[in-house]
Order: structure tokens, then sequence, then C-alpha cells
């Protein structure tokens, strides 16, 4: 019998980027299911995912498997036979692990307050914002990815905030370029992979949806 996989997923999420990028990097092919968040959750979200009723909710032969990270690293556990994403080695595989917690509990949670905030509020948002960045930066050095020679675990978890990085720069006033430049050249390069251009929506229309959410929350 054939695998069915399933991903409920809403276009502009950054975390459902990474479990598409890890999918289409292990080649597996998967049914993608548009989720309308805001107005109208599926009942097939809110089954499989009823603790936080929230995407991306990974779907394998009638399992789900919640949260983005967990997704990719089971991803990568499932279709083993293709192209690693997580190291071997157990130290390198806990570090990987930690800078993925890192992005997760300190870059995700800090970005929201770079649109959703104003006032000297903003501004100590964009300080740390770009704090963390750069010290992502520190951890990337020269190498080409994070894991060295070879796109992987990290650079899946990260890349999905490049699309999202003119947003950032437009509402929070402040240049990528100009403060965290090789952290820039990474994201040019990661789209190259057709894993990841073909994951990531243009930064217009996130922008766009970004304006929607202000007017939404009344934060103009």
């Amino acid at each position: 019998m054939a695998e069915e996989v399933i991903l409920l997923n809403f276009w502009p999420s950054m975390f459902g980027m990474r479990t598409m990028i890890a999918l289409k990097e292990k080649e597996v092919k998967y049914e993608h299911r548009e989720e309308d968040l805001i107005n109208n959750k599926s009942a097939l979200l809110l089954d499989m995912n009823p603790i936080y009723k929230k995407i991306p909710v990974l779907i394998h032969n009638g399992k789900p498997i919640c949260e983005s990270v967990i997704q990719v690293e089971y991803i990568d556990q499932i279709w083993s036979d293709k192209n690693p994403l997580l190291p071997t080695d157990p130290y390198q595989r806990a570090q990987a692990l930690f800078w993925a917690d890192f992005i997760e509990k300190k870059l995700c949670v800090c970005g929201r307050r770079v649109w959703r905030t104003k006032g000297e509020e903003l501004k100590a948002a964009n300080k740390e914002f770009i704090e963390l960045l750069k010290i992502l930066q520190t951890e990337l050095g020269d190498k080409s990815y994070f894991g060295g020679d070879k796109f992987g675990f990290v650079d899946i978890v990260l890349i999905g905030f490049y699309c999202w990085f003119p947003a950032y720069e437009k509402f929070g006033n402040f240049s990528m370029e100009s403060e965290c430049s090789v952290l820039m050249t990474w994201g040019k390069r990661c789209m190259q992979r057709d894993s990841v251009s073909k994951s990531l929506p243009d930064p217009e229309r996130v922008i766009g949806y970004v304006l929607y959410l202000k007017k939404l929350f009344g934060l103009e």
C-alpha cells in the first residue's frame, strides 16, 4: 500500500515552510492542504492537532505529527535512506538541535514583536532581533551552511525567515543587508535549492499579509 502523506499548512507560515523543504529534500510525495486559520479552521486540523489547533500538521498514514522542528526530525528518521538532514555524530547532532531550539525560542518570539509593536517597544524589539541574527551569523561564520558544506537541519529551521526579512525591514525600519550581510548571502545561497525556492512565498506577498494583520489587530 502506498504511503499517505498530507501537510496541513498556511502559506505565510515559516514553520510550514520547514516541513515542505524537508519533504522536498527527501523527495517525498505529499498532499498540501491550505488552511484558513483566521476564519475557518478545518475539522481535520482540529482533529489532528486538538491541543494547539494550529499548523503545520504532518499526517503520515493517518497519524499526526505536530510542531515543525519535530516534523523535520521525524521526516529525517522515516526517510533516512536519502539526503540526511541531521548529523550522525552525537555532538554535532546535539549542536544542531540546540540552534534549532534557539531559533524557535528566541528568534521566532522576537520576530513577532518587530511587526506587532511600535514606539519604544519596537526599538527594543528591533535591537534584540538584530542581536539574535548576529549571534546566528557568528555561528555560521565562513561556512556555506550551518552544518558545514551541506544544507541541513539548522538551515531548514531558519531559512523561512528569509522571505520575511523584507517585512521586518519595512516595519522595523532597518536594513538586513547592512546589519547581517553574511546571513543574507547564506539566504541567497539556500534559495538556489529547488526545495527552498519552491517552498518560500514572494516576500511582497508576505508584506501584504503583515499589513492585513496589522489592520486586523488595530496596530496601524
